[in-house]
């Protein structure tokens, strides 16, 4: 579990979680003590255990696939914060997300914001957070490649939304993925620029990584 800081937010990485390896994460304010709790997967309990002592306010899903849902009863259930998703995220019964997200929306914490990025790709409602200079990025952007992508047109849609809506941001930019370790912007710029550089079957898609596919 890490806790670095930026312009007066902390975000807590709590990690790897359950049979698939999560992470998970809670956005604090520490002025205000609110705080977002991030997915939920596997072993919930921990993820409460790093919210403890703030009010979560809201359970954002950066998507629903079921190892980023494992731990939804005991969530909601333990803080009754309004449960959130990108308005074009589907795969999950409607009562169960009780606000949606739009692409640029400002989740306020205290006097501090955290911004909504869409990022469709991996799924059509996919979506990043921008926490000051800290982007949890669900598993639309790992380090080395993209999140998993079932079709060809689904691989080009997440890297036109990993290029055009995430490569704009600082290099230093950490980048916080859905599973494994953080890399930066910059880094995967650069990794991508070699990707970028070759030839690809048209059908590309599935576990892609800009250095080997």
């Amino acid at each position: 579990m890490t806790a670095p800081r930026e312009q007066g937010l902390r975000v807590i990485k709590v990690g790897p979680l359950g049979p698939f390896a999560n992470n998970g994460y809670v956005i604090i304010d520490p002025e205000s003590r609110e705080s977002l709790i991030v997915d939920m997967p596997h072993e919930g309990e921990r993820l409460l255990e790093a919210a403890q002592g703030t009010r979560v306010t809201r359970v954002i899903l950066t998507h629903v696939h079921p190892d980023h849902l494992a731990s939804y009863d005991l969530i909601a259930a333990a803080t009754g914060a309004l449960v959130c998703a990108h308005e074009d995220e589907t795969g999950i019964p409607p009562e169960k997300v009780e606000g949606r997200l739009t692409d640029g929306e400002e989740l306020l914490l205290g006097e501090e914001r955290v911004i909504v990025i869409h990022t469709p790709g991996h799924t059509q409602g996919s979506i990043c957070l921008l926490a000051g200079g800290h982007l949890i990025a669900g598993d639309t952007l790992f380090p080395g490649g993209p999140g998993h992508t079932d079709r060809p047109e689904e691989l080009q849609q997440a890297i036109r939304s990993i290029v055009e809506r995430l490569y704009v941001l600082p290099d230093g930019t950490i980048v916080h993925p859905g599973h494994g370790d953080d890399t930066t912007i910059g880094q995967s710029k650069r990794e991508y620029a070699l990707f970028a550089s070759r030839e690809h079957p048209p059908d590309l898609c599935g576990d892609v990584t800009w250095g080997g596919s």
